[in-house]
Protein backbone atom coordinates (compact mmCIF):
# COMPACT_ATOMS: atom_id res chain seq x y z
CA UNK A 1 0.00 0.00 0.00
CA UNK A 2 1.61 3.50 -0.43
CA UNK A 3 1.62 6.16 1.76
CA UNK A 4 -0.84 8.32 -0.45
CA UNK A 5 -3.13 5.56 0.58
CA UNK A 6 -2.48 5.34 3.81
CA UNK A 7 -3.03 9.01 4.40
CA UNK A 8 -6.01 8.90 1.68
CA UNK A 9 -7.78 6.01 4.09
CA UNK A 10 -6.50 8.32 7.43
CA UNK A 11 -8.56 11.32 6.27
CA UNK A 12 -11.96 9.46 5.08
CA UNK A 13 -11.26 7.53 8.72
CA UNK A 14 -11.14 10.64 10.18
CA UNK A 15 -14.30 12.37 8.18
CA UNK A 16 -16.18 9.74 9.10
CA UNK A 17 -15.41 9.63 12.93
CA UNK A 18 -16.54 13.32 12.84
CA UNK A 19 -19.81 12.50 11.05
CA UNK A 20 -20.29 9.61 13.48
CA UNK A 21 -19.56 12.37 16.57
CA UNK A 22 -22.64 14.34 15.37
CA UNK A 23 -24.55 11.46 15.33
CA UNK A 24 -23.93 10.01 18.59
CA UNK A 25 -24.18 13.54 20.12
CA UNK A 26 -27.22 14.05 18.25
CA UNK A 27 -28.78 11.07 19.51
CA UNK A 28 -27.34 11.58 23.25
CA UNK A 29 -28.93 14.88 22.97
CA UNK A 30 -31.73 13.56 22.23
CA UNK A 31 -32.33 11.38 24.64
CA UNK A 32 -31.53 13.79 27.45
CA UNK A 33 -34.13 16.06 25.72
CA UNK A 34 -36.94 13.30 26.49
CA UNK A 35 -35.80 12.38 29.67
CA UNK A 36 -35.21 15.72 31.24
CA UNK A 37 -38.37 18.10 29.85
CA UNK A 38 -41.04 17.61 32.11
CA UNK A 39 -38.73 17.93 34.99
CA UNK A 40 -37.09 20.79 34.22
CA UNK A 41 -38.12 24.59 34.00
CA UNK A 42 -39.89 25.88 31.03
CA UNK A 43 -37.31 26.58 28.11
CA UNK A 44 -34.74 24.95 30.37
CA UNK A 45 -34.43 21.58 28.88
CA UNK A 46 -34.53 22.93 25.59
CA UNK A 47 -31.46 25.19 25.78
CA UNK A 48 -29.69 22.80 27.54
CA UNK A 49 -30.94 20.83 24.05
CA UNK A 50 -29.57 22.93 21.99
CA UNK A 51 -26.37 23.92 23.57
CA UNK A 52 -25.72 19.95 23.34
CA UNK A 53 -26.43 19.39 20.04
CA UNK A 54 -24.71 22.36 18.99
CA UNK A 55 -21.65 21.07 20.50
CA UNK A 56 -21.90 17.89 19.10
CA UNK A 57 -21.86 19.70 15.65
CA UNK A 58 -18.87 21.95 16.45
CA UNK A 59 -17.11 19.13 17.62
CA UNK A 60 -18.22 17.02 14.26
CA UNK A 61 -17.04 19.95 12.03
CA UNK A 62 -13.79 20.19 13.63
CA UNK A 63 -12.97 16.55 12.87
CA UNK A 64 -14.40 16.82 9.26
CA UNK A 65 -12.43 19.96 8.67
CA UNK A 66 -9.05 17.87 10.08
CA UNK A 67 -10.15 15.18 7.63
CA UNK A 68 -10.25 17.52 4.82
CA UNK A 69 -7.24 19.51 5.23
CA UNK A 70 -5.61 15.72 5.41
CA UNK A 71 -6.65 14.40 2.27
CA UNK A 72 -6.34 17.37 0.08
CA UNK A 73 -2.88 18.32 1.02
CA UNK A 74 -1.25 15.22 1.21
CA UNK A 75 -3.39 12.82 -1.27
CA UNK A 76 -4.73 15.72 -3.63
CA UNK A 77 -2.45 18.47 -3.65
CA UNK A 78 -3.51 20.47 -7.19
CA UNK A 79 -4.03 24.05 -6.70
CA UNK A 80 -7.63 23.88 -7.47
CA UNK A 81 -8.05 20.97 -5.11
CA UNK A 82 -6.29 23.28 -2.15
CA UNK A 83 -8.69 26.30 -3.34
CA UNK A 84 -12.16 24.09 -2.53
CA UNK A 85 -10.24 22.96 0.41
CA UNK A 86 -10.32 26.50 1.70
CA UNK A 87 -13.68 27.54 0.53
CA UNK A 88 -14.89 24.69 2.23
CA UNK A 89 -12.52 25.56 5.51
CA UNK A 90 -14.27 28.97 5.40
CA UNK A 91 -17.64 27.56 5.38
CA UNK A 92 -16.92 24.93 8.07
CA UNK A 93 -15.00 27.92 10.10
CA UNK A 94 -18.03 29.91 9.78
CA UNK A 95 -20.64 27.36 10.96
CA UNK A 96 -18.79 26.60 13.74
CA UNK A 97 -18.21 30.33 15.09
CA UNK A 98 -21.89 31.01 14.47
CA UNK A 99 -22.79 27.81 16.37
CA UNK A 100 -20.29 28.55 18.73
CA UNK A 101 -22.10 31.63 19.33
CA UNK A 102 -25.34 30.14 19.55
CA UNK A 103 -24.55 27.63 22.07
CA UNK A 104 -22.15 29.54 24.19
CA UNK A 105 -23.83 33.17 23.93
CA UNK A 106 -19.98 34.60 23.32
CA UNK A 107 -17.64 34.58 20.59
CA UNK A 108 -14.83 31.91 20.86
CA UNK A 109 -12.32 34.56 21.03
CA UNK A 110 -13.76 36.57 24.16
CA UNK A 111 -13.16 35.61 27.62
CA UNK A 112 -16.11 34.67 30.74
Amino acid sequence: MKFTEIISIAGYSIESFGVLVVIVGSCISSVSFISTFRQLPEGAAYRNYRRQLGRSIILGLEFLIAGDIIRTVVVADTFKNVAVLGVIILIRTFLSMTLHLEVEGKWPWEKE
